[in-house]
């Protein structure tokens, strides 16, 4: 599925995915180094928007939940991913846990998790899923009609599995967004993919960004661009209490701060869209804890039903810390509706992704929404491998540019994660 843009794009893009062609030796040599330098995540999705004249990633995700929305073609890619990732973690695993959400109604979430457990067996694993909340073994449908057997975690001293079976590694598919179960703290003789501090528990995505910023930084002086061009603004607020309209003034500050700093980029570059950031939990998931503000009245006057909206993200928890984001404007369409490409990968390796899909949103609005929908997008061919001889903006090479910048954000996560281990 090709995108159809609405709008001429800007010159900075096609200058920008001119530059990423003619660098991509250098820039497959950048990343070869970063991964020997630094581990990525194990796996990670990153929201990528494309604004006709920028090219910016708008949230990494180092829990995904969408491998049911890529479609089977990328199954071979996200197999040998797998397998590599695995041969450097754990060369001799046989057994793996997959510990899955807490929400096991979302039956299209159950999709997900059968996606990446037949992923999984089929680099040769023997694949069990464990619950936290199940006390006896149950037997759950996903949205197609597939049956998954979700079993009770059992610890056995420094190692956790289900009845009869004990894994060399556990791969968490569940954010943490309330905390990290005492069951998986101590386990000293697994793996433990990713590391619990990727958790929302701890994780901030100002501190994601604030990684993201150097990794932006040093890329564009690779290909000699503006960072702006693949980075968003960000700034952030502590202590906010929506219900009690603490923090407001931190808040309306700071937006009006980078609304001002954005216009002055607007400027620079001809764009004539109006600016607006993004006010969003910092740490949080699911499109939930979201507004969009175009000027620094919209957070002094906010009624009480958005701040009910804005004061608690998934399983309830308070919003105290919340990022401003600087928006970028989608410019592509599927069938005439706003679409952003989402791109995934598996350790270092892109695998595929889709496009999250609104017909009821605008180009600068938060397309992660009820109502939304996905549509697969066939990165098999085109995310890791440019067409030199096609234009700069035929589909291989922007879905390669797409790619590039994903991996940006996987090089932050990487850098992020490495600052962030707990003290021992």
């Amino acid at each position: 599925m090709v995108p159809h843009l609405i709008t001429a794009l800007h010159g900075p893009l096609l200058e920008l995915e001119q530059r990423v062609l003619d660098a991509n030796t250098a820039i497959e040599r950048w990343f070869r180094l970063r991964w020997l330098a630094q581990e990525p995540p194990f796996y990670c999705s990153v929201d990528v928007r494309n604004s006709g004249f920028k090219l910016a990633p708008v949230d990494t995700n180092l829990f995904p939940g969408g491998f049911n929305n890529l479609g089977a073609a990328f199954m071979p890619l996200a197999v040998q991913a797998v397998t590599t990732a695995i041969e450097k973690i754990c060369p001799e695993a046989k057994n793996l846990l997959l510990v899955p959400e807490n929400h096991t109604r979302n039956r299209w979430y159950l999709e997900n998790v059968a996606t990446l457990a037949a992923i999984l067996r089929q680099t040769g694993l023997e694949v069990r899923l464990g619950s936290f909340l199940n006390r006896e073994k149950t037997e759950l449908e996903t949205a197609s009609g597939k049956k998954l057997l979700l079993e009770p975690l059992q610890r056995n001293g420094l190692r956790l599995g289900v009845e009869g079976f004990d894994p060399c590694a556990i791969l968490i598919n569940n954010d943490l967004s309330a905390g990290v179960p005492e069951i998986l703290q101590g386990l000293e003789e697994q793996v433990l993919l990713p590391a619990l501090h990727a958790g929302w528990a701890t994780r901030r995505k100002s501190v994601h960004f604030a990684a993201y910023d150097e990794i932006a930084a040093q890329f564009a002086q690779l290909l000699q661009i503006d960072p702006w061009l693949v980075n968003p603004y960000h700034a952030r607020c502590g202590e906010i209490d929506f219900h009690a309209r603490a923090g407001e003034e931190c808040l309306a500050s700071n937006v009006a701060m980078l609304l001002e700093k954005i216009r002055l980029k607007y400027l620079e570059y001809g764009v004539k869209e109006a600016p607006y950031v993004a006010v969003k939990a910092d740490a949080g998931t699911y499109g939930m804890g979201v507004m969009m503000v175009r000027d620094p009245a919209e957070v002094r006057d906010l009624n009480r039903r958005q701040r009910n909206k804005m004061a608690v993200v998934k399983e309830g928890l308070a919003v105290t810390d919340v990022i401003i984001q600087e928006g970028v404007h989608t410019v592509e369409r599927i069938e005439e509706q706003a679409a952003e490409p989402v791109v995934y990968m598996i350790e270092r390796h892109v695998i595929g992704g889709f496009y999250r899909v609104h017909g009821a949103r605008a180009a600068d609005e938060n397309l992660n929404a009820p109502g939304m929908h996905f549509v697969p997008l066939a990165f098999e061919q085109s995310c890791t491998t440019p067409d030199p001889h096609a234009n700069c903006d035929a589909p291989p090479n922007r879905f390669y540019a797409y790619g590039v910048v994903a991996r940006l954000a996987l090089a932050a996560a990487g850098l992020e994660l490495e600052r962030t281990v707990p003290a021992q």
